[in-house]
């Protein structure tokens, strides 16, 4: 969001409840900015970045789909604050984006499958795939099914 300035917090207290507003200020502009005004990825991307950056955050946070409405940069930029996060909080986040498994090291992923009926996790050995990661990134030995990722069809 280059546009970004700053956000606007109000609180108004409604006898025993408070009722909050955010809004955001726009470069050059005095207009408050309600959440209508912006896409569905910039407010995701807001709401992912509050979750990880909290000043005290939870043991565990977990993530479905963050890439989802991104533009691909936010997605660079989501993963070094999830890779930041991940010091001090265990952060679990599941994906189908090669671009955000792109960002990441092969003993940073662990790979889902569906084996007899129960789901089983594999975490990449970065040895098993060095010749491969020559000439490929990680995405898309994923999207050739290198780490088998993929669905298979028997």
């Amino acid at each position: 969001m280059p546009f970004f300035d700053d956000f606007i917090l109000s609180v108004e207290d409604f006898g025993p409840a408070k009722k909050v507003n955010l809004s955001w200020r726009q470069k050059g502009s005095d207009y408050p900015m309600q959440p209508y005004h912006f896409s569905d990825g910039t407010l995701r991307f807001v709401c992912i970045v509050t979750a990880l950056l909290q000043p005290r955050p939870p043991s565990t946070i977990v993530i479905d789909e963050p890439e989802l409405g991104l533009h691909p940069q936010a997605i660079d930029l989501l993963a070094e604050i999830i890779k930041a996060t991940s010091k001090s909080t265990q952060i679990i986040v599941s994906t189908q984006s090669p671009l955000l498994v792109d960002c990441f090291d092969p003993e940073d992923v662990i790979v889902v499958k569906r084996e007899n009926g129960a789901s089983a996790f594999n975490r990449l050995d970065k040895e098993d795939l060095d010749v491969w990661l020559e000439d490929y990134s990680l995405g898309e030995l994923w999207r050739k099914n290198v780490v088998m990722g993929g669905p298979t069809f028997e």
